[in-house]
């Protein structure tokens, strides 16, 4: 889930007062901070949220950063990723970007380094930003629940659950195809540009957000033909524009 117009940052560090300082910084050009100290906890973060930018400490006990950000990779390949480190030596710079790491920050640092470095690789992110499906088109009904595309929104008895742009793509696609089989391969073309391996995982933890915004109404499921793809069904279709 994403604050509605508010950059999501994933921060994992395990120095409690660098963290709260990062934090406190970025809370007041109106970022928002999901911070954690373990590498577990950053997962877990970053499976349930929807994170725009990871900012993520190299040396940690346990899952160091480098382990992180592999499995981060795995979710999504293309969230950019800021390393922090205290080591200035070039094996380890060059061990970043192995990692597909966007920048790095050597501490100390300062805060205004760090919002320059995110907006620099934020940048970079939205140019390549391979996303084509245009959302716009009327409210419709999806059993109980109002669907708002072109403000992405998906709403139940007058609450609003914010959508993010490959959620509410991924909804519409599968709404203008309800009931019936649209498979992974299309669906990866028409949202992601893209259908390789890496992307696919990533569109299942969108799939898994949507099934569980879609719960509270058991009329209608998401169902996975594994291999193949995907099936919106509703039980009781409502075609009447909200």
């Amino acid at each position: 889930m994403k604050t509605l117009n508010k950059t999501s940052v994933l921060l994992v560090e395990d120095d409690v007062d660098l963290r709260n300082t990062i934090s406190e910084s970025l809370n007041a050009v109106d970022y928002k901070v999901y911070a954690a100290k373990k590498s577990v906890e950053g997962l877990d973060f970053f499976k349930k949220y929807d994170i725009d930018v990871c900012i993520l400490d190299i040396e940690m006990t346990g899952i160091d950063g480098f382990a992180l950000a592999a499995q981060i990779r795995i979710l999504n390949p293309d969230v950019p990723m800021i390393f922090l480190t205290s080591k200035g030596l070039l094996v380890n710079i060059l061990k970043d970007f192995e990692y597909g790491v966007d920048d790095y920050l050597t501490k100390p640092f300062t805060n205004e380094e760090l919002l320059l470095r995110i907006k620099a690789v934020m940048r970079r992110v939205e140019k390549k930003d391979p996303f084509t499906y245009t959302l716009s088109g009327d409210k419709i009904n999806i059993g109980r629940f109002v669907f708002d595309a072109k403000n992405m929104l998906l709403i139940l008895d007058g609450q609003e659950q914010p959508l993010t742009r490959k959620e509410a793509a991924l909804l519409k696609v599968l709404y203008d195809n309800k009931n019936e089989l649209v498979t992974r391969k299309k669906v990866l073309k028409m949202i992601w540009g893209n259908n390789d391996y890496f992307i696919g995982r990533s569109m299942d933890v969108f799939i898994a957000r949507l099934r569980k915004y879609l719960k509270a109404d058991p009329n209608v499921k998401i169902l996975t033909v594994h291999g193949v793809g995907f099936r919106l069904v509703v039980a009781e279709p409502a075609e009447v524009n909200a």
